[in-house]
């Protein structure tokens, strides 16, 4: 069995990258969705977020108020640390029932805040980097509903540097000014020779 964390800053095309993956045999376990998930209407996590943040952070359907947050959260880092102590203990089980539950040779954690976490690193045989200028972050990312360009800085700047990034990974793909094919050919190519160690 072969364990890949995969990650990326946002706008990197990190999500592109673990779709691939997967249709390449790759069971992907997202932990991302999963925090979505915890705090959608009716998820785990909303009781407690709901008592440690009061009414005003849960939307008229019952989730949580995900625009509303996020404003606070970048702008408050122990607001920050106090919403992650909730959702990542949730996030982790989650994360390990997903893959016992899995019989795939090879399995793709797609973690965002890998790097951040400190403890990621040393449960995965391999680490990818999906890597981008912080210009064409920001170009995608305004792209997307409700982002602004203020939004997308502030999120760049409280993830780890590109630096950190690469500095963590096993192999980096760079994904500026290329083809969706030539992303593809990459990501087939590090596939191939991944399996074959493993």
């Amino acid at each position: 069995m072969l364990r890949i964390g995969l990650t990326g800053g946002i706008g990197s095309g990190k999500s592109t990258v673990a779709a691939m993956l997967a249709a390449l045999g790759a069971a992907v376990i997202d932990t991302d969705a999963i925090a979505r998930q915890l705090a959608q209407p009716g998820g785990a996590a909303i009781p407690v977020i709901r008592e440690a943040f009061g009414d005003e952070f849960i939307d008229a359907t019952g989730g949580m108020d995900r625009e509303r947050m996020r404003s606070l959260v970048f702008a408050d880092a122990s607001t920050r640390r106090r919403l992650e102590g909730i959702l990542h203990p949730m996030i982790g089980i989650e994360t390990e029932r997903q893959s016992a539950l899995s019989a795939a040779p090879v399995k793709v954690f797609d973690v965002p805040l890998l790097v951040e976490s400190g403890h990621w690193r040393n449960r995965v045989d391999r680490v990818l980097v999906v890597d981008c200028s912080e210009a064409t972050q920001i170009e995608r990312v305004v792209q997307r509903p409700g982002w602004t360009v203020d939004a997308a800085r502030a999120v760049i700047a409280q993830q780890a540097s590109r630096d950190a990034r690469r500095a963590c990974a096993d192999a980096v793909i760079v994904n500026d000014a290329i083809t969706t094919g030539e992303l593809a050919a990459e990501v087939r190519d590090l596939w191939d020779r991944w399996c074959a160690l493993a």
